[in-house]
């Protein structure tokens, strides 16, 4: 095990890439970032976070870069162009939910140019993340996770080694299918309960003794009776997970009907306009009056 890095970069400073940010800044670490969006730079700089301008700059002035951008392009964009930059750092971990196959590609080029490379994406909204809550799924070979094993532990001290690189994304396509129905399933059954006349808070409190039980009963639950759907993760997030889930079970040779569902829904959610609202706004989606979410907290982060 090395010691852990001191300066940490960041590639995508929203909601995951702050959050991240916050746990490497109160282990000590100095933290540097990137990302196109002025209020993200605006953001990142209230955070104490020195704003760089390219993934070049990143990877000349850090021992380990973050990637926590969106989707596949801008995954294997990052990875390009950290592998070609002049400097590169001893670590790129992507914390992407991206494609497997996109995963693979970027390991395959980041390895190729002589940096270790893993890839974690995480469990939990950016809330837990920066409290520390979340739980990482970490896909790296055995040198690679013992080598960075205290920078891992700064940044996420509930992580854990599925794999070698590329099996952590596969985790979190797994999990993210269970999590997803989980949490639409309560906004469903609480929707119907409301509707009824059951008191919202009242029905939580009978989940949590009946084996209709989820984890989602005590996360999402209290948000959804109190309509707070303020961001700590996005609609329009979850329905992109959803496409790669799908995708990825198409590949299988597996029906997965119930996510199919479950994305005819979100599709739902967009077209009313809650894409940028927190996922638990899916219950929004399902009950028969509309909402006012215009005075919510729509900060991009």
């Amino acid at each position: 095990m090395i010691s852990s890095p001191k300066r940490i970069g960041i590639l995508g400073l929203g909601l995951v890439g702050l959050a991240l940010a916050a746990r490497a800044i109160a282990s000590g670490h100095a933290v540097s970032g990137c990302d196109p969006s002025p209020a993200a730079q605006s953001a990142a700089r209230a955070r104490d976070i020195e704003v760089l301008g390219t993934a070049a700059d990143l990877a000349a002035s850090c021992d380990a870069v973050l990637i926590c951008v969106l989707d596949d392009a801008a995954l294997l964009s990052c990875a390009a162009a950290l592998a070609s930059a002049a400097s590169r750092p001893g670590l790129v971990l992507s914390c992407v939910t991206a494609s497997v196959e996109a995963t693979t590609q970027a390991a395959t080029l980041v390895q190729g140019a002589g940096t270790d490379f893993a890839d974690m994406p995480l469990l939990g909204s950016s809330r837990q993340i920066a409290d520390g809550q979340a739980l990482g799924l970490l896909g790296a070979s055995e040198a690679t996770a013992l080598r960075w094993s205290s920078l891992l532990n700064d940044l996420c001290p509930r992580y854990r080694i599925v794999g070698p690189a590329g099996h952590g994304v596969r985790a979190k396509l797994a999990c993210n299918l269970i999590l997803g129905l989980n949490r639409a399933a309560l906004a469903e059954g609480l929707a119907l309960a409301t509707t009824m006349g059951l008191d919202g808070s009242t029905f939580l409190e009978l989940l949590r003794e009946s084996p209709a039980y989820s984890r989602a009963v005590d996360v999402a639950g209290p948000r959804m009776v109190a309509r707070d759907f303020t961001p700590v993760s996005r609609i329009r997030q979850h329905r992109k997970d959803l496409t790669l889930i799908l995708e990825q079970g198409h590949i299988a040779g597996l029906d997965l009907e119930l996510t199919a569902a479950h994305a005819n829904l979100l599709d739902r959610a967009l077209d009313q306009g809650l894409g940028e609202l927190d996922n638990v706004a899916i219950i929004a989606a399902i009950l028969p009056q509309p909402i006012d979410n215009t005075s919510l907290d729509r900060e991009s982060t």
